[in-house]
């Protein structure tokens, strides 16, 4: 089973391909913005162009236009190919990198208009102890005890609660391999985390 992992939730545009469980390549850049340029050619760089069997694909949260990229790339090549395409979270991507760590991970990435996306997971076996969400700094580090956050907005967190350790991350595709089948058979849709900015007149 051939897997190709898309990344644009966040900052980071990021791709892999992976054979039964192993690494074959991987492209992984911070592109800000630059997702829609980007993710195909890095797709086309891996080996054959990165054909697989299944895809899967990040859903959010994170930014609106990076999550709309990743979907539209991940269903158009999957109709193309004949494919199935599923979904994973990028909190969940992040956590499952930390999750060697034992004990319970604290994921907090950076959201629209100042509010972080915190999640917490339990690491052996890794699954979510409270649902996602979007927070001000100052509510998430009233919910969040974890000596240790990871995820973009880690420093703001420690920030506003004054206390712990940072882990600057962003969700890399290959860390798909760390993730439980459960956590990465998603619908491929999208998951904002909040309510988009803009409102249908009425």
């Amino acid at each position: 089973m051939r897997i190709l992992a898309i990344e644009t939730a966040t900052a980071a545009c990021s791709v892999a391909l992976i054979d039964n469980g192993t690494l074959v390549a991987e492209r992984h850049e911070i592109v800000g913005r630059g997702h829609a340029e980007r993710l195909i050619p890095m797709i086309a760089e891996l080996p054959d162009g990165g054909r697989a069997d299944i895809i899967l694909v990040d859903c959010g949260p994170g930014s609106f236009t990076g999550v709309r990229v990743g979907l539209a790339a991940a269903r158009a090549l999957g109709l193309a190919w004949g494919v199935a395409v599923r979904g994973f979270s990028s909190l969940a991507l992040v956590a499952a990198a930390a999750a060697k760590e034992g004990g319970s991970v604290a994921v907090a990435l950076t959201g629209g208009h100042g509010e972080l996306f915190v999640q917490r997971f339990a690491a052996d076996p890794l699954a979510p102890l409270a649902p996602l969400a979007s927070l001000p700094p100052e509510l998430a580090a009233a919910q969040i005890s974890e000596p240790r956050i990871h995820g973009s907005g880690a420093a703001a967190l420690i920030a506003a609660r004054g206390f712990g350790e940072a882990q600057d991350a962003l969700p890399r595709a290959a860390d798909l391999l760390l993730l439980p089948e459960a956590l990465a058979s998603l619908a491929p849709a999208p998951l904002y985390g909040r309510a988009p900015d803009a409102k249908l007149p009425s």
